[in-house]
């Protein structure tokens, strides 16, 4: 059982019923989730030690997202607790032509007044196999900043291996953009594991090469072998991870996902999903993929196995996929028809 630590903002979400549309809900359905909250999850419920570090109010708000959490195994006895509130976001599914829709109330949340002192790194990285964080928490604020950058050095000097996804996040990305590519960008010598691709890279890292257009251009070019090896070596990965997805509408997509490392680049298995909630997916994708690694599966292994986790977690509402190792396993080595387990 591997030992892990992630760190960010578990927020609460509410959503009008089934498929409504904000303007038609009387009433929300409530979750909790966030990025790197709904990773630890996922490895928790996986077999692993893992522990989620935020801040949250001191509130029953905070605590029912922390109990939340403990229901699946995740460590929270690190967590600091205080602050103003814990971040909302409202999400209207979307179905068929219509997408999804996100609406963000985070402003002044806990976790973006957090500071690097109100944690023990030292005893929080004791033994431990891996620290993930995604480039969602540090351009929430220059505190939750400081707190990640002081969180990968510790890490490190720990000799824990960093997991990062860069999680582009648009509506997090209208002002200041050039300062906060150059701020990711200097916590990359600190990451082994990266989830990304070229256009990933150029939108978070300020990525370039030779002149290629990696956001507005071809996206093929930016999951390919050559240019994932290039944005692997540039900033000294072990490992760039990327999923792909052709969107048909927001109620099918094709799912599927690549890795590349020395070896070179695996394109994994296609799963034609009928999406019943699309939120988390990638975090479940990231968590399967990790675990693999953890359990020593192999890299191809590890990818195939975050790819069917994160199909698992696409037919089930809310933020966090609800999953077992075994379960997995199983759509790993069928054909994914879904047929009546008896």
């Amino acid at each position: 059982m591997a030992k892990v630590v992630t760190l960010g903002e578990i927020m609460l979400r509410l959503s009008p019923p089934g498929y409504e549309r904000f303007a038609q809900a009387s009433r929300f359905d409530v979750n909790y989730g966030g990025a790197e909250a709904n990773v630890a999850a996922s490895l928790a419920q996986l077999g692993n030690n893992a522990a989620f570090l935020s801040k949250i109010p001191k509130n029953a708000i905070g605590d029912a997202a922390i109990a939340t959490l403990k229901s699946l195994g995740v460590n929270c006895q690190y967590i600091a607790r205080g602050g103003k509130r814990l971040g909302i976001y409202f999400l209207e599914n979307g179905a068929s032509i219509r997408p999804s829709s996100v609406v963000y109330d985070r402003a002044d949340s806990s976790v973006t007044q957090a500071k690097a002192t109100e944690f023990d790194f030292d005893k929080i990285f004791n033994d431990v196999d891996l620290f993930h964080v995604s480039g969602i928490t540090p351009v929430l604020s220059q505190d939750a900043a400081d707190l990640t950058l002081t969180a990968l050095k510790k890490a490190k000097e720990h000799s824990v291996t960093v997991s990062f996804d860069l999680n582009y996040r648009a509506k997090l990305w209208t002002d200041h953009i050039e300062e906060k590519q150059q701020m990711l960008s200097d916590m990359m010598p600190y990451v082994d594991i990266c989830f990304g691709n070229a256009r990933d890279a150029a939108k978070c890292l300020g990525y370039t090469e030779n002149g290629m257009d990696f956001i507005n251009g071809d996206y093929s070019i930016c999951v390919d072998e050559t240019h994932m090896t290039n944005v692997m070596k540039h900033y000294g990965f072990t490992h760039l991870i990327t999923t792909l997805r052709n969107s048909i509408s927001a109620s099918d997509n094709g799912w599927s996902g690549a890795i590349c490392t020395d070896s070179g680049l695996y394109h994994g298995r296609t799963y034609d999903l009928h999406i019943v909630d699309r939120v988390g997916g990638g975090d479940a994708f990231a968590a399967g993929v990790l675990h693999g690694i953890l359990a020593e599966m192999g890299d191809e292994k590890a990818l195939e196995f975050g790819l069917a986790a994160a199909a698992i977690k696409h037919t089930i509402p809310g933020d966090l996929n609800f999953i077992s190792a075994e379960e997995v396993l199983n759509l790993m080595n069928t054909d994914g028809a879904g047929r009546v387990q008896r």
